[in-house]
């Protein structure tokens, strides 16, 4: 009899915890599309942490890491999903650590999920992010590779937004990989490829005249030119 009573109170608890669970379940799922409404960043944040806690699924996960990216915030999204490199990650998640990855300047990291990312959709704008960190990794062929592919497929209508002026301003993509092409040329060579990267830095300017930080590095490689010798 004893042993009856304890499986019916099981039993009871059991269901009334499920019924409890599914309840919590529309309470964050509506809350979770309201906040999406309102435009309430945090309030979508707070909505897809309870819903993952109260029901695991990958995708839920993928989507709250990807939003604590766009948001900047790279070490939450990495916690949220991790940075190991595994063959059943979704499009969303190879993102999310391949960007956050080199916001974090963990570059040499960050290229193993652009890579995997070009893999699965090539396309110009994952190769600018695959060029300019090759370029920083001092790893030349293979900054050109994606340079060059970048410069190839880019389309009069994308564009390429830089922020280190006060003022962030846009230039068409094919001269923004240009300008990676220019720095490309100068490393290879800092003393026989002066005019040649300085060269390839002002076809971008021309296609750009507000290409700010091509003009800057044009002016700082041509500053490199050894100075002619007075009489």
């Amino acid at each position: 009899m004893k042993k009856l009573v304890v499986i019916l109170l099981l039993f009871i608890t059991a269901n009334t915890l499920a019924q409890t669970n599914q309840e919590l379940l529309k309470h964050y799922e509506a809350y979770y599309k309201q906040m999406k409404q309102q435009g309430d960043v945090q309030g979508v944040i707070n909505g897809l942490t309870h819903l993952a806690v109260l029901e695991p699924n990958q995708a839920r996960k993928d989507t709250l890491a990807l939003i604590y990216m766009s948001e900047g915030m790279h070490v939450q999204a990495l916690n949220t999903i991790g940075i190991e490199n595994n063959a059943a990650d979704s499009e969303i998640a190879i993102e999310v650590k391949a960007v956050s990855l080199k916001a974090l300047n963990e570059t040499e990291r960050a290229l193993v999920f652009f890579e995997k990312l070009f893999n699965r959709n090539p396309n110009v704008s994952v190769a600018y992010e695959l060029a300019e960190s090759y370029l920083q990794t001092n790893q030349l062929e293979k900054a050109k590779t994606y340079a060059d592919y970048g410069a190839e497929n880019s389309t009069d209508k994308m564009g390429k937004t830089f922020y280190e002026s006060q003022q962030p301003y846009q230039v068409p993509l094919k001269a923004a990989f240009m300008y990676l092409q220019g720095l490309i040329t100068f490393n290879q060579d800092k003393t026989a490829n002066i005019d040649a990267a300085a060269s390839i830095l002002e076809e971008a300017i021309k296609l750009a005249p507000n290409f700010n930080l091509a003009r800057l590095s044009k002016n700082a490689i041509l500053n490199q030119k050894p100075k002619p010798k007075e009489d």
